[in-house]
């Protein structure tokens, strides 16, 4: 009896296996589509287009979250009427033949994943071109096939401004296209194995060239936003260790998920508590945002005797106005002016084969989880 009991156990095991590779290969013929989606870029660098961008990023509640009126009256009263012409100038010294960097280098590695992939590869940003819309009706257009749509938000760590604005977009588009395919997204992978090993990877070459301290440094939010998305109401911010203490919070928490990824990298580079630190940056306004600021920190390096230093950006895959421009050139010459003597900006992931196999193993967990058994 019992011998036919784990023979009637195996032959389960062989019927489940069975079942998930059979519906595998149903799925690789085109019955999934995936899509990449990104923060957006200006259709040019002209001041018209520029103001156009910021005004529908600024306009966002998840991004400025205050009530319309006010935000209205920030945004399109102050903000970027004066923002549009530096920023524009910003553009300008990071273009391309391509045209924007982001954009274009988005469109590279979905290039590059559909070489790898069984699946179709498309690119939406949440502002301006390509967008959601456009992307969600190509796939209806080209692929009538499909029943379902992986959709893989290009941040690695969960911030309403974000992750989230980006999800709860695709989800209204898509809801109120009325498509005959489900979508589904791949999780904020700052913790993941295979984003820390390419992580890793693109700063190791850096790492055994230059004698330099690494700093890693994320895009900054508001207080505020950290404190909104904490799931409990009670934890961001409520103690000096708040993010190390086990929490479900820490499911939406951008700063503990900034530490966490900061953290499994050094270790995976055998990194000394000396040899590396974190910082913030790209700060709007004059609220309490995250901190230390990365132009503070460029500042008080070189007068604690960090006068060589090299700059990391996880919160970016894709290199951008904020890593081109910002770090690259702006905090260079603020890490040079305070008496620092060595920099080296190291870019993004891009399309580096480590990290295009890492976007294919998100996407094959999202796709095998789409399945029901």
């Amino acid at each position: 009896m019992q011998r036919k009991a784990e023979c009637l156990g195996k032959r389960e095991e062989y019927t489940t296996l069975l079942f998930i590779i059979i519906r595998l290969n149903m799925i690789k013929k085109n019955n999934v589509a995936v899509v990449l989606m990104n923060l957006g870029s200006p259709a040019s660098t002209e001041v018209a287009d520029v103001k156009k961008y910021l005004d529908e990023f600024l306009m966002d509640p998840r991004v400025i979250d205050k009530p319309l009126l006010l935000r209205t009256l920030l945004v399109k009263g102050i903000i970027t009427p004066f923002r549009a012409k530096n920023s524009a100038e910003a553009y300008r010294s990071i273009w391309t033949k391509e045209g924007s960097p982001l954009v274009h280098i988005t469109r590279q590695a979905a290039k590059a994943l559909s070489e790898i992939s069984p699946y179709s590869i498309y690119v939406a940003m949440r502002y301006g071109s390509p967008d959601m819309q456009s992307a969600f009706d190509a796939i209806k257009e080209k692929q009538k096939e499909v029943e379902h749509v992986v959709l893989l938000p290009l941040y690695p760590h969960y911030a309403m401004s974000s992750y989230e604005t980006a999800v709860e977009h695709a989800k209204a588009i898509h809801a109120k296209g009325k498509y005959g395919y489900s979508i589904s997204f791949v999780p904020p992978f700052y913790n993941h194995p295979t984003y820390i090993n390419a992580l890793a990877n693109s700063i190791i070459e850096y790492k055994n060239k230059y004698n330099c301290h690494l700093l890693f440094s994320y895009h900054s939010i508001p207080v505020r936003h950290v404190e909104k998305t904490d799931v409990t109401g009670e934890h961001c911010f409520k103690n000096a260790n708040c993010c190390t203490v086990p929490s479900a919070a820490h499911n939406t928490c951008y700063r503990h998920q900034c530490f966490e990824t900061t953290r499994l990298v050094a270790e995976k580079l055998g990194l000394g508590e000396k040899e590396y630190s974190i910082a913030f940056q790209s700060k709007l306004g004059r609220e309490a945002w995250l901190t230390p600021a990365t132009t503070k920190r460029m500042e008080e390096m070189p007068q604690y005797g960090i006068k060589k230093v090299m700059v990391v950006c996880p919160s970016f895959v894709s290199d951008c106005l904020e890593t081109l421009e910002e770090i690259a050139i702006r905090e260079m010459e603020n890490f040079k002016d305070a008496g620092g003597e060595d920099y080296v900006f190291i870019p993004c992931m891009n399309t580096q084969p480590m990290w295009i196999n890492a976007m294919q193993e998100l996407v094959n967990e999202a796709v095998k989880g789409h399945i029901k058994l």
